[in-house]
């Protein structure tokens, strides 16, 4: 049996799916990046090779693709392929219905449209500031001293919304922190932050051809009050995914290294 990998280095986390020769998803890993790029790939790797019993190091893989911010440091790699290609193959392979995507990373977002063959249509791209990154809702949990998975629940239960009208992470932290301390209920606040993220992914969604439905990539597809939030804003229904959103940039590479190797 070949295996084939492929290995997704982004900014705040990196991760890495193995595939089977029948595209058979055999082992996967998410860890928190390094300052270093080629240890961050290093570690994901290691630990996803090291749930394959006939697996001993990334060179036993029959084809493996780096794709990420630092997809060219990915130690072994065939070679690499832009996250772009690579969230739209994971969805792809999840669920081919899906022809839409936000992919939400630690530090830009990406509208993308998807072919019926799984790669990439058209994209928009967000990359100019921080607002509504991973990065910026780390900085928000901060504001309410709160941890991630708690502050992205914490909109659900709001019964209004208090717009948050700075477009700057840096001021809309500020102006957070000044609500709190003017006793705003702080679960309003929060659902103000999910709706003025929602309303910077509309721009990209529209970008890229959604108009029934879309799915959410990236770690923040995993923040329940941002999904029902850019449901309101868009009016389409946001498509869950049965594999773990985090890695489609990862199972994508993997995809391709399959393809690659077995062609």
């Amino acid at each position: 049996m070949k295996y084939f990998g492929g290995c997704d280095v982004g900014s705040t986390y990196a991760k890495c799916v193995i595939l089977d020769e029948n595209g058979k998803m055999v082992a996967d890993a998410t860890v928190r990046s390094k300052i270093n790029p080629v240890k961050s790939a290093e570690l994901a790797l290691d630990e996803a090779i090291g749930k394959v019993e006939s697996l001993n190091s990334a060179e036993d893989l029959a084809y493996l693709i780096g794709t990420g911010y630092g997809r060219n440091k990915v130690p072994f790699a065939d070679e690499n392929i832009s996250e772009i290609s690579c969230h739209a193959m994971g969805v792809h392979v999840t669920n081919p219905e899906v022809k839409a995507i936000i992919d939400i990373g630690g530090q830009d977002v990406k509208g993308i449209a998807i072919d019926k063959d799984g790669t990439v249509k058209n994209f928009a791209m967000n990359d100019k500031c921080a607002a509504g990154t991973g990065r910026f809702f780390e900085a928000m949990a901060n504001a309410f001293e709160m941890s991630l998975p708690e502050f992205c629940k914490l909109s659900l239960t709001a019964k209004n919304t208090i717009p948050i009208t700075a477009q700057c992470t840096v001021f809309a932290e500020s102006e957070v922190i000044s609500l709190v301390g003017e006793g705003k209920p702080m679960d309003e606040i929060a659902a103000g932050i999910q709706l003025a993220v929602a309303k910077r992914c509309f721009v990209m969604a529209k970008k890229a051809g959604a108009t029934d439905s879309i799915t959410l990539t990236g770690g923040c597809a995993k923040n329940e009050g941002l999904k029902k939030a850019i449901e309101h804003v868009l009016k389409i229904k946001v498509v869950d995914l049965d594999i773990d959103p985090q890695l489609m940039g990862a199972l994508g590479a993997a995809e391709y290294a399959r393809q690659k190797g077995m062609a």
